[in-house]
C-alpha cells in the first residue's frame, strides 16, 4: 500500500514539474514574440520615420502607382492625341472647302466672299503655324552643370540645378523652364520657349470653332431637317417595298451625295461647338493665369503660400507679376506699338523674354516689380 501511494506521489511530482517546465518554455515563446515584434516595429519606424511626413504624403504614397499608370500612357499616347488634333482639324478644313466653300461663291455677296475668304484663311494659317511651333519647339531645360547656375536650388530626381519657376515634369523625365503643365495634345510639355505658342494656338482655335459654328448655323438647321426628313421616308419607302415586288421597289428619295453634304454640315457644327466650349473655358482659365503672370504649377504653389502668410498677418506679393498689361506684353513678347501686328496678328517665331534661367526686368516693362512680401 505504501508502495503504491510512493509511486503516485511521484508520478504527480513528475507531472507537476513537467507542467512548469511546459509553462517556463510557454512563456519563454511569448516573451521572445513580444521581444521580436517591438524590434520589427522599431526597425520598420526607424527606416519609414520622416517628421515632415503628413496625410498629404501617404496619400501621394499610396497613389504612386496610378501616378506611374497616368504618366506612362500619357507618353506613348501623346501621339495619338497629335494624330487625332490633325485628323479632326483636317476633316474640318476638307468639309469646308468641298461643301460649304463652293455654296459660299454661289449665293453670298462678293463683300461676304472676301470676308469668310480672307479671315477664314488667316485663322487657318494661325492654327497651323502656333500648333507646329507648339509641337516641335522645346519648352527649355536648364543646364546640367552645376557651375553654369548660382543660387538655384537642386531637383531631387535629376539631381541637377533647377532655376526659379522650373519644375521636373515626369512624363518627360526632365526639368523644364517655366513649366506650365505637360500637354498630350501637343505630346509636348508647355515651357518657356513654347507657351505663347500653346496659348495662341487654343486661341486662334477656339475663334476658329466659334467662326465655323456661327457662320454654319443656318446649314446646320436645314442640314439636320433634311436628314431627319430621310428617316422619315426612308421609314416609309420600307414600309412600301414590304408590300411590293423587288423590282417595284422604289428608288432611294436623297442621293449618296446629299446625305453626305447633310451629315458632314452637322458633323462639322458639333464638333466645332463642343470644341469652342471646352477649348474656349482652357483659353480663359489661362488668359486669366497670363493676367496673374503666373502658371498653372505656380497658381495652386502661391494659393497655398498666400495662405500661410496670411496666418501670420503678411500679404504675398507675386514676384514675376507687373501688372496686368505688362503681363501681357512681357508674354507676347511686345516691345514696341507695332509688334501687336507683326508680332500677334501674324505669324511670329521671335523668342520671349529672358532665357528662363533668371528674371530679370523686361524693357518692355515700365515700372519696378512689387516686393515678394508686405507687411
Amino acid at each position: 500500500m505504501r508502495s503504491r501511494q510512493r509511486m503516485f506521489a511521484a508520478a504527480m511530482r513528475l507531472l507537476l514539474k513537467c507542467l512548469r517546465l511546459g509553462r517556463r518554455r510557454r512563456f519563454k515563446l511569448v516573451r521572445q514574440a513580444g521581444q521580436l515584434w517591438r524590434y520589427g516595429r522599431l526597425c520598420l519606424r526607424s527606416l519609414l520615420y520622416n517628421s515632415f511626413t503628413n496625410s498629404d504624403v501617404v496619400l501621394d504614397s499610396l497613389f504612386e502607382p496610378v501616378y506611374w499608370l497616368v504618366d506612362h500612357v500619357t507618353r506613348w499616347f501623346g501621339v495619338v492625341f497629335v494624330a487625332l488634333v490633325i485628323g479632326l482639324t483636317s476633316s474640318i478644313v476638307a468639309i469646308v472647302y468641298i461643301c460649304l466653300l463652293p455654296l459660299i461663291l454661289q449665293t453670298y455677296t462678293p463683300a461676304w466672299i472676301c470676308w469668310h475668304l480672307a479671315y477664314g484663311h488667316w485663322n487657318l494659317i494661325m492654327i497651323v503655324f502656333h500648333y507646329y511651333k507648339a509641337i516641335t519647339t522645346s519648352p527649355g531645360h536648364p543646364p546640367q552643370a552645376k557651375n553654369d547656375l548660382t543660387g538655384v536650388s537642386i531637383c531631387r530626381k535629376c539631381i541637377a540645378p533647377k532655376p526659379a519657376r522650373t519644375h521636373h515634369c515626369s512624363i518627360c523625365n526632365r526639368c523644364v523652364l517655366k513649366m506650365d503643365h505637360h500637354c498630350p495634345w501637343l505630346n509636348n510639355c508647355v515651357g518657356h520657349y513654347n507657351h505663347r505658342y500653346f496659348f495662341s494656338f487654343c486661341l486662334f482655335m477656339t475663334m476658329g470653332c466659334i467662326y465655323c459654328s456661327i457662320s454654319g448655323w443656318d446649314m446646320f438647321r436645314d442640314a439636320y431637317a433634311a436628314i431627319e426628313r430621310m428617316k422619315l421616308l426612308e421609314k416609309e419607302r420600307l414600309q412600301v417595298a414590304a408590300n411590293q415586288t423587288y423590282y417595284q421597289t422604289p428608288p432611294p428619295t436623297f442621293s449618296f451625295r446629299q446625305r453626305a453634304f447633310h451629315k458632314s454640315v452637322v458633323y462639322l457644327w458639333v464638333l466645332c461647338s463642343s470644341v469652342a466650349l471646352a477649348l474656349g473655358a482652357l483659353t480663359l482659365w489661362h488668359a486669366a493665369l497670363i493676367t496673374r503672370g503666373e502658371t498653372s504649377i505656380e497658381r495652386h504653389i502661391n494659393k497655398k503660400e498666400r495662405q500661410r502668410l496670411q496666418k501670420k498677418g503678411k500679404v504675398f506679393r507675386n514676384p514675376y507679376s507687373y501688372g496686368s498689361w505688362d503681363n501681357w506684353k512681357v508674354f507676347l513678347g511686345v516691345d514696341m506699338p507695332r509688334h501687336w501686328l507683326t508680332r500677334v496678328l501674324l505669324p511670329s517665331p521671335h523668342l520671349p523674354h529672358g532665357t528662363g534661367l533668371s528674371w530679370e526686368l523686361p524693357p518692355c516693362v515700365s515700372e519696378q516689380r512689387v516686393p515678394l512680401l508686405a507687411i
